[in-house]
């Protein structure tokens, strides 16, 4: 038994424990456990490119990607234009990716640059470079020249709304994709499928002898340059790919969530990514595709249970506290007990 708390870990022990504790609380307060799973299965599969956007980074050598609002604010720019031109079902969600991820890769080569410039406080400079690029695209979005009546304010005719609806366009487009039902839990089977298709590729690059390289750059600077890798370029093509997968990952989130949230919405979306990877088990400098799958399943699992338990308890809407406690609470053990998740 110590054995195999020691290979899960302490922390994802502690988690697992308290989740089983909420969902004992959950029978006794009579909310249904197959609507809590449903969510599980949909948060996950709309959350999780987000989480394994952070994995090219981290083995690339810039640590956690606080700058993934880049890669959000690109994938957001695509699915706007594919609103635009009134695309729909998955011509839209293809078009968006599409239009999104070579922008995505251009800003992902720009910003690898600069990370180059500043090794050592990747993590810093990245939460300032989001916070100015969304503020700037606060006002971008204010001049976009968007011209459909779904895009624009009503009351002007100018600027985008801060909220798009995606429902004449390609909500639910994956979810809805080979979805069945056990019971009366429902199988998001698009969702998963489509996660799935990007693990495989991201595991499948991992094991390649480029992706090895890119590891080994992140990993150990001084031994990388020894064998004659190029670390500069390796942290260029993580950030890049990590840049990507977070413009990709907001769609997939977008078209579950049903809107696409435009201004500050983009702001701390690079919190609840990190700190799922993290519980997984991740550490700074180390990360693989089962960090991802089990991070996102008890970050997400504990918010979902958690909130209505204690909704119930506390009467009352304590659902963005709890999740802003969670969220930063773990980054915050992830990188003063770095040890124990490694």
């Amino acid at each position: 038994m110590k054995g195999f708390i020691y290979r899960l870990g302490i922390p994802r022990f502690i988690i697992i424990l308290f989740l089983i504790l909420l969902m004992i609380f959950a029978i006794y307060l009579d909310i249904p456990l197959s609507g809590l799973i449903t969510d599980i299965l949909v948060r996950f599969g709309m959350n999780a490119i987000l989480v394994l956007s952070m994995v090219p980074g981290i083995q690339s050598g810039i640590g956690l990607n606080f700058n993934i609002p880049l890669g959000i604010i690109c994938g957001l720019i695509g699915a706007l234009i594919s609103v635009e031109f009134q695309l729909t079902g998955f011509v839209g969600l293809f078009a968006s990716i599409l239009i999104a991820a070579p922008l995505a890769g251009i800003t992902g080569f720009f910003y690898g640059k600069m990370l180059n410039r500043v090794k050592g406080q990747e993590m810093t400079v990245g939460n300032y470079v989001g916070y100015s690029v969304v503020s700037f695209m606060c006002i971008f979005w204010l001049l976009a020249p968007f011209k459909s009546p779904e895009l624009i304010w009503a009351y002007g005719g100018s600027g985008l709304r801060v909220t798009v609806s995606l429902e004449s366009s390609i909500r639910h487009v994956l979810n809805d994709f080979l979805a069945f039902n056990i019971g009366s839990i429902r199988i998001p089977t698009g969702l998963m499928l489509f996660f799935a298709v990007f693990a495989f590729v991201i595991w499948l690059y991992s094991r390649s002898n480029k992706g090895l390289s890119m590891i080994v750059a992140g990993s150990n600077e001084k031994f990388a340059l020894s064998n004659g890798i190029d670390v500069d370029r390796e942290r260029i093509k993580g950030t890049i790919m990590s840049t990507i997968l977070a413009s990709i990952g907001i769609i997939v989130y977008s078209q579950a969530f049903g809107f696409l949230q435009l201004y500050n919405a983009p702001l701390y979306s690079a919190m609840p990514a990190a700190a799922a990877i993290l519980i997984g088990g991740a550490s700074i400098k180390r990360a693989n595709i089962f960090h991802v799958i089990m991070g996102t399943i008890l970050f997400q699992s504990l918010l979902v249970v958690a909130l209505p338990v204690i909704n119930v308890i506390a009467e009352g809407s304590m659902s963005e506290v709890i999740r802003i406690i969670v969220s930063n609470g773990i980054i915050l053990y992830a990188l003063t007990r770095e040890e124990e998740l490694a």
